[in-house]
């Protein structure tokens, strides 16, 4: 399994990385797509609204399971990745093939950068996995 150590983790299998001007970018972790399978649909109907950490911000819907989807970190929905978007790029895929890099999910602009340090570092997450 890919576990960039750049990036930040949750028990839920949410990938987070963060800008230098605050905004996070977020996704599903390789492990999780694999866990998954063919991803077909990403519902995000949250884009403008401000949720807590741990909050629901979407589903993935794969050929096997629907999961749902949830914000590492408090912020504002700023967007959605739009190759994922249904009637845009219409790709889920990408979160299959490219989970860290074209298959992001949402950017959020954090409320509270200090959410930050309740996540999971690289080793800490490939422990979770085992």
């Amino acid at each position: 399994m890919n576990v960039p150590s750049d990036l930040k983790y949750t028990k839920e299998h949410e990938w987070i990385k963060v800008s230098e001007e605050g905004v996070a970018t977020i996704g599903i972790t390789d492990f999780a797509q694999s866990e998954l399978g063919e991803i077909v649909y990403v519902e995000v109907d949250t884009v403008g609204e401000t949720l807590d950490a741990e909050e629901v911000f979407g589903t993935v819907e794969a050929v096997k399971t629907t999961s749902d989807l949830f914000l590492p970190v408090g912020g504002e929905i700023l967007e959605m990745n739009p190759a994922l978007d249904e009637g845009e790029g219409d790709n889920p895929g990408l979160i299959n093939s490219d989970p860290y890099g074209e298959g992001w999910i949402v950017k959020v602009k954090l409320s509270d950068p200090g959410d930050l340090d309740n996540l999971l570092d690289a080793d800490a997450y490939k422990a979770l996995i085992g």
